[in-house]
């Protein structure tokens, strides 16, 4: 029987019951000696028995049985002995499911777990990376401390290996071992500060939280990767999105000024026009010194901003407290239409959506006004829901809409909900302390639901109706005659007690009332709730004090009855006001004063937000839910007065360079070369700030590089052919063996290096610098995220140093362009590549030598015609040779004629169009070609491993002529000598590369 036709009998019929008893106490007692057992331990022996099955079929079904039994919630610990041993099983389906299962009970068998570590440690340098990565999931879940060195060194193996996904396994045993064991701290330290430069978006999220967990105050961690993980931030996955951006949240509220202060310098400016010289000239300062948002805060306003469309409800409302808590003010209201829009998910996300905007609107009611009726209360609400909206609508309330508004609550009042309906009634009353134009109208409003059916609305309505006249107690002493006449109906102890305190501090306005109020409590006294006991004897004081004739045996009775009560508290409040009111040997100089006491006049109460309190902690946190600090809170620091310095976030040119060069070649670059492009210098470069944000684009994640490098050959030779989609462009076009040693050869090449790299980065340096210069949020989501994918897919080109050996022919298909040429659209995603990135495929690695070309076709191309030229002809062929101008470039060589009986003068190329990425080395100017003279240029073109068209001038003393040059596809690759075994495996390596993409 399969184990899902299984399941349901087992949990079918009227014998539900009876079987989880069972299985509950099967797993208690294993031993199964009775018969009420016998099902579940022949089910576990069957169980048993398949898992030591020779087939692999019969143990893979097992575990599918065990996996789903661990889904339902059922205990398969006692078949760990069972599963274990299969855990060196060679079927990678078997070995996943094994590891599913050891993860969740490594832990609660821990001695058995201990006696596979060897397997698990074999597992660790397993070629599959699902394998690796779930070994290190079971190791780190051995809650053992013997064996936290042996966690540490798999984590550190982890943290380097090649595999994005084993990496992010590896962030998430660093918190595991930082709970087992807090001593390693400063060990994990390193790990996680080498991770952070990891450029994968894949291990990003989960580092940043281990960040969060390990050494959340190290903030100088942060500075090197802060625009990287800006800049990757809409590419990572949707939970490391929210840590993400609540870890960048803190971190700009230590690194940049307040984005308020601007209006702050404003406002004093008109206020204080007419001061004193000294003072005129200090506001003067103020407005030289006007304030401009740091490049790096509008980065992160900036890259943050597309992510208000999330699906997630967490991403939106992260977003949504980084906005509020870092964004100027001005730029804040975008969130609340995305708040609003959670407000159509499930009752849970609206819960914390709503506590949210409850306490932004009390300090920002314009945000949320346009949308006030969002927040009007459905019969589908639950209460919790109902009274969070009642919250928002009384925050939001106003002249404007207080009428509409008033009008909706007297609808709530007869609400079915009886909590929401007194919920309401509290509402109506805080609208009329807020806003004195309805005041009455409210109070009377609250005098009519006196007469409601419902005891808990009149009850409510009364406490209500209380503190309104505690504002304004001499208009209203009718109202106060209308509730003592209710006393007998109502018997809700709040509402008693609200009345009797009401005609306690009114006495003297209702005396004849008052006196006959205390007789009837008195006889009900010793059936009163403790509350309203208290009051009793409060109105009996008063009494006392102010009508002594008519209630001094009343109050002398009440006293007598309260002294002898079970309630210690009314016990010592009797003896307390028989000595301060009947003076007599004993009393002290209290008694003289104790009208004022008693009869003092009490400030009205404030009725505010109970969300009031909160905005200290940070919005979308539990301490904000739970409105107390919960355990792990990190506080929003202060912003700084002064920004601190900058720079720190900047990343060094030079030492990216250097990352660049090959090994085995010693390349000086020029300090005094320029890195940016020609377009950015024409802009205001004495802004650093815009500098050192487009660092960020390029050079994200150079230091990762930098740990690679010292192993690029290990990794070669060991872990086999690990296709990097990115090196498949630089391995086409790597021809400089062979090459003269010539300087000025030298010198061209590395020009034609430096300005492809400075053209690959100036389109996003620009784009960056003139982002964060503006501080409008003009530009739509769709051009940030186009603009952070550009970015980090140039930086994935160019990170890939340059290779002696070619490992892979060369496939366009594979190949990362940074220009949108026209080519079939790459079939891997840019993160996917980075992900790919280094992934093992096979064992070794076979050395692949460029060898001369066999066989050079001597045909030529026209291009220019002698009777398009005027009498210059020009004809091109592609000499199959390395080109000296560069190692991406193909050689071209271009014959040109003279067929005039006259001298040619100053042939030279003129306009290039070509298009984005593609470079072109010109020819030098010829001075004259003589009649019927000929001669030999070469020239160099980077096609970007297309076909497409180079278009260029060709042009002499007195004309100029548009001509083009397109490769064969078979010009772009490399003549290259393998055996016969070396090209099926290359040839079966593509194949695969192919299976990934599609």
């Amino acid at each position: 029987m399969s184990s899902n036709s299984f399941a349901y009998n087992e949990q079918s019929g009227g014998g539900e019951a009876t079987e989880l008893g069972q299985e509950a106490t099967s797993t208690i007692s294993p031993s199964g000696a009775f018969g009420l057992f016998s099902s579940d331990m022949k089910k576990n022996e069957d169980l048993k028995q398949m898992l030591e099955s020779n087939k692999d079929s019969a143990k893979l079904d097992a575990m599918k049985r065990i996996v789903g039994m661990i889904a339902k919630g059922k205990n398969a610990s006692e078949l760990f002995p069972a599963v274990v041993k299969n855990v060196a099983s060679k079927n990678i389906e078997i070995k996943k499911l094994v590891y599913v299962y050891l993860v969740r009970y490594a832990e609660e068998q821990q001695d058995l777990a201990l006696l596979s570590i060897s397997t698990f440690q074999r597992a660790l340098k397993d070629p599959n990376q699902l394998i690796r990565a779930s070994a290190l999931r079971v190791l780190s879940s051995i809650r053992v401390p013997i064996i936290v060195p042996i966690m540490m060194l798999a984590i550190k193996e982890a943290s380097a290996d090649l595999s994005p996904y084993v990496r992010k396994n590896a962030a998430h045993a660093i918190q595991k071992l930082y709970s087992l064991d807090p001593e390693q701290k400063e060990m994990l330290i390193e790990i996680i500060e080498k991770l952070l430069k990891d450029k994968s978006t894949l291990v990003a999220g989960s580092v940043v939280m281990a960040f969060e967990e390990v050494c959340p105050d190290r903030i100088d961690l942060i500075h090197k990767n802060y625009r990287k993980l800006c800049n990757l931030l809409v590419d990572v996955e949707e939970w490391g999105q929210v840590v993400i951006i609540h870890m960048l949240t803190r971190y700009a509220r230590t690194q940049f000024v307040s984005p308020w202060r601007q209006g702050d310098v404003l406002e004093d400016n008109e206020k204080d026009f007419y001061d004193s010289d000294e003072e005129q000239k200090e506001k003067a300062d103020k407005r030289k010194r006007p304030y401009a948002m740091d490049p790096d805060h509008r980065l992160l306003i900036r890259n943050t901003k597309p992510l208000l469309q999330s699906r997630n409800a967490a991403v939106v409302m992260a977003v949504a407290q980084l906005y509020w808590h870092i964004a100027p003010k001005s730029e804040a209201g975008i969130i609340s239409k995305s708040l609003v829009r959670l407000l159509r998910s499930s009752r849970e996300v609206q819960y914390i959506v709503l506590q949210n905007i409850a306490t932004m609107s009390i300090q920002r009611k314009g945000m949320f006004e346009p949308y006030l009726k969002s927040f009007y209360v459905r019969s589908t609400d639950a209460t919790m829901i109902k009274i969070l909206k009642l919250e928002i609508l009384t925050n939001l309330a106003n002249e404007a809409n207080i009428s509409t508004l008033l009008r909706e609550f007297q609808t709530y009042v007869k609400s079915q909900d009886k909590q929401f309906a007194a919920a309401t009634i509290q509402t109506i009353g805080r609208c009329a302390t807020s806003i004195t134009e309805v005041s009455d109208t409210c109070l009377n409003g609250l005098v009519c639901l006196l007469s409601n059916r419902d005891e808990i609305v009149v009850a409510e309505s009364v406490v209500v109706i209380k503190k309104l006249l505690q504002m304004q107690p001499m208009q209203h002493g009718e109202i106060i005659k209308h509730m003592a006449k209710l006393l007998d109906s109502i018997t809700v102890p709040v509402a008693r007690a609200s009345i009797l305190w009401l005609i306690g501090e009114n006495c003297e306005r209702v005396p004849k009332i008052a006196p006959d109020v205390l007789r009837k409590t008195a006889k009900s006294f010793t059936s009163e709730d403790d509350l309203v006991k208290l009051q009793i004897l409060n109105l009996g004081a008063k009494l006392y004090l102010t009508n002594s004739k008519q209630t001094k045996l009343l109050t002398q009775y009440i006293l007598n009855l309260g002294k002898y009560d079970q309630n210690y508290d009314i016990r010592d409040r009797t003896r307390f006001i028989r000595q301060l009111i009947v003076p007599n040997e004993k009393s002290g100089a209290l008694s003289k004063y104790a009208k004022k006491i008693f009869l003092a006049q009490k400030p009205a109460p404030l009725l505010e937000s109970p969300f009031k309190d909160r905005d200290h902690f940070q919005l979308g946190t539990l301490s904000h839910t739970l409105n107390t600090k919960a355990t792990g809170y990190l506080e929003l620091s202060n912003w700084p007065e002064v920004a601190p310095d900058p720079s720190v976030r900047n990343v060094e040119v030079i030492e990216l360079a250097k990352e660049w060069t090959p090994a085995g070649k010693a390349k000086k670059e020029n300090p005094d070369k320029k890195f940016y492009s020609e377009s950015e210098e024409e802009e205001d470069s004495s802004e650093s700030s815009s500098d050192s944000e487009s660092e960020s684009g390029s050079e994200s994640g150079e230091d990762e590089e930098d740990d690679r490098s010292g192993d690029s050959a290990e990794d070669s030779g060991e872990s086999g052919s690990e296709p990097e989609a990115g090196k498949g462009r630089a391995a086409t076009r790597s021809r400089a063996r062979g090459r003269g040693d010539s300087k000025d050869v030298d010198k061209e090449k590395e020009n034609s290096k430096t300005s492809e790299s400075s053209s690959g980065e100036s389109s996003s340096i620009e784009e960056s610098s003139s982002d964060s210069e503006s501080e409008s949020e003009s530009e739509s989501e769709s051009e940030s995220r186009k603009v952070t994918k550009e970015k980090e897919k140039k930086t994935k080109q160019e990170r890939n140093p340059l290779t002696k050996d070619v490992s892979l022919l060369d496939l366009d298909d594979f190949n990362l362009v940074s220009t949108p040429v026209a080519l079939p659209t790459p079939a891997l995603s840019p993160s996917l590549i980075a992900d790919l990135e280094g992934l093992n495929l096979s064992a070794t690695s076979s050395v692949i030598s460029v060898s001369t070309p066999v066989f050079v076709p001597g045909k030529t191309h026209v291009l220019l015609h002698r009777m398009s030229g005027k009498g210059l002809a020009a004809h091109y062929f592609f000499p199959r040779q390395p080109c000296i101008f560069g190692d991406k470039m193909v050689s071209v060589q271009i014959t040109l004629n003279n067929t005039t009986d006259q001298k040619i003068e100053n042939i030279h190329v003129g306009g290039k169009k070509l298009p984005m990425g593609m470079q072109m080395h010109v020819f030098n100017p010829i001075e004259s070609l003589e009649p019927a003279g000929s001669i030999t240029v070469s020239m160099g073109i980077d096609f970007c491993d297309s076909t497409q068209t180079a278009s260029f001038q060709l042009c002499t003393k007195d004309d100029c002529f548009s001509v083009n040059i397109q490769p064969p596809v078979g010009e772009l690759l490399l003549p290259v000598a393998m055996s016969e075994k070396d090209f099926k495996k290359e040839q079966g390596l593509q194949l695969k590369l192919c299976t990934v993409g599609h």
